[in-house]
């Protein structure tokens, strides 16, 4: 829940340039709030720059206050958008259950869905760290297209926290989730603490695909240095 129409286009015109330097086969997407997304939408037209949204609701229409169905985003230009984040797991109540509707609604509406799945501290303390993710695995991608789909492993551990996942551990689980899909070329992102500061060492693994940024996509400069990763 970050920046204000006017924050979002600033923050576009410092960041912009900066990504046009990224080589061709990398994929650049902006997940931004609501608010944002028709804004951002006639400046990326026709650019390297995707849009995507923070969450989707599983129903095309209705009295659901406060939600956005498929089709209004997809108006707007939007092509991607994340479902499951922690943070609508731990405060709005999202389940395994509603995050494999919004999943097969994204898809329907033809938007890709990105999957964040990720265990607590307790739960990595306590050796659960495979079971839970197993879990909203198979849970999560009940009915969906794997094709059309990128996952995200973000440790709620190290979300905001400062604590980064080791990236050659952040390596292990994202081979043991892709080990469980039935299409082992789903495009897998480790999301956790990623800064300027490590992302180079994250993208060296060989089973991490990308990265979900958080906090540290807000600086266009700091943006700008993980999208343009050695």
């Amino acid at each position: 829940m970050y920046k204000t129409q006017a924050e979002s286009q600033a923050f576009l015109r410092d960041f912009k340039p900066l990504a046009e330097e990224a080589p061709e086969n990398r994929e650049i997407v902006l997940c931004v709030p609501y608010t944002d997304l028709g804004t951002l939408s006639q400046q990326l037209h026709g650019g390297r720059i995707r849009l995507g949204a923070q969450n989707v609701h599983w129903e095309d229409c209705g009295a659901y206050t406060g939600e956005i169905a498929g089709a209004m985003l997809t108006e707007l230009g939007v092509q991607y958008v994340i479902i499951g984040h922690s943070e609508r797991r731990q405060y709005f109540g999202e389940t395994d259950e509603t995050v494999n509707l919004r999943l097969r609604a994204a898809q329907k509406q033809g938007l890709t869905p990105i999957l964040c799945v990720g265990e607590s501290k307790a739960q990595r303390d306590h050796g659960e760290t495979e079971t839970v993710i197993s879990q909203q695995l198979k849970r999560g991608l009940v009915g969906v297209d794997q094709s059309r789909l990128v996952i995200a492993y973000e440790p709620i551990w190290a979300i905001g926290t400062g604590d980064t996942c080791e990236a050659t551990e952040a390596n292990r689980v994202i081979g043991a989730i892709r080990a469980q899909l039935n299409n082992p070329d789903v495009s897998i992102q480790y999301g956790g603490s990623v800064k300027p500061e490590n992302i180079d060492e994250i993208m060296a693994q060989p089973e991490i695909d990308g990265a979900l940024v958080g906090g540290a996509s807000l600086d266009a400069q700091g943006f700008a240095r993980i999208v343009n990763y050695q």
